[in-house]
């Protein structure tokens, strides 16, 4: 795929944002290969994703935010550029279930994303053979009831000294601390078992059992100090009926837990989801 430059912005609703950027683009002779906008109505505000083809500008990427600059300050913008040229690194974190990070792996494996996987963090030692023979360096940091403290501050420098980007929680099953959800806002992206908002913590399926619902799903979404409560990214459902068991409601739901997953995670990586308080604009 061609190098390409991927703008992202929101700010207040007002005539001429578009106009503003797409002339300063077409001013430079650059040339728009993707365009999505969406103007938010009740909260007045306005979201944009553009890609534009690197080679058609006659400077690089820092050229293209010093030129942007004042445009966003005039409307208020809250922005980012994305070079496609620098691969976006994504760190996993998995517990003992490893149906989500067999399918992240063999995606990464096809080159369905252009990324890099610099590590995958465990807190149990289960899946390590598995992403060593992906050559992929593998991490075991058990989580202590009486240690918790230590282990997450691990695991948070192990995620630094990669240089990730994204933190998955590919079934990680343990709470994470409010100082780590604090410091990587937007940045770690979670895949909970269950439809969110309902059935929030363990066991979902059984929840949702019980409550005898006809649809189970899964939910791809940002981590917050909120358990099970950041922006939704994606979700998914599969109906069941009343001969369905919570066993059977389980094994349904892994299936839809890996494609919610990676469909979440690959809207991220393009640089798609633009989030504006709770709620989430993402640019299909």
């Amino acid at each position: 795929m061609a190098r390409r430059y991927t703008l992202t912005l929101s700010c207040p609703d007002r005539v001429g944002i578009v106009a503003a950027v797409s002339g300063l683009i077409a001013a430079h002779g650059g040339w728009i290969t993707e365009a999505n906008h969406h103007s938010d109505p009740e909260g007045q505000r306005f979201f944009m994703r553009q890609e534009i083809l690197a080679d058609s500008l006659p400077f690089d990427v820092s050229g293209f935010r010093e030129r942007l600059a004042p445009i966003a300050e005039q409307f208020t913008m809250d922005w980012q550029v994305v070079d496609s040229a620098r691969k976006k690194r994504v760190v996993i974190l998995v517990s003992q279930l490893g149906h989500c990070l067999y399918d992240l792996l063999a995606r990464w494996q096809a080159r369905e994303w252009d990324i890099e996987i610099p590590c995958v963090i465990s807190n149990h030692d289960t899946h390590r053979r598995f992403v060593e023979w992906h050559g992929i360096p593998f991490h075991h940091v058990p989580i202590r009831p009486d240690d918790k403290i230590a282990a997450f501050a691990r695991i948070g420098k192990l995620f630094d000294d990669a240089q990730g980007d994204v933190m998955v929680l590919a079934r990680f099953m343990q709470i994470l601390p409010e100082t780590l959800c604090q410091r990587y806002p937007n940045r770690i992206i979670n895949i909970h078992h269950g439809f969110l908002p309902s059935f929030k913590g363990a066991k979902p399926y059984h929840q949702a059992y019980e409550r005898g619902v006809k649809l189970v799903g899964a939910t791809c979404h940002y981590v917050t100090s909120d358990l099970d409560d950041g922006p939704i990214i994606e979700q998914d459902v599969v109906r069941v009926d009343h001969t369905d068991e919570p066993a059977d409601l389980v094994r349904y739901g892994r299936d839809i837990e890996k494609a919610v997953l990676a469909r979440g995670l690959g809207y991220h990586l393009d640089d798609r989801v633009l989030i504006h308080g709770r709620r989430t604009v993402v640019f299909r």
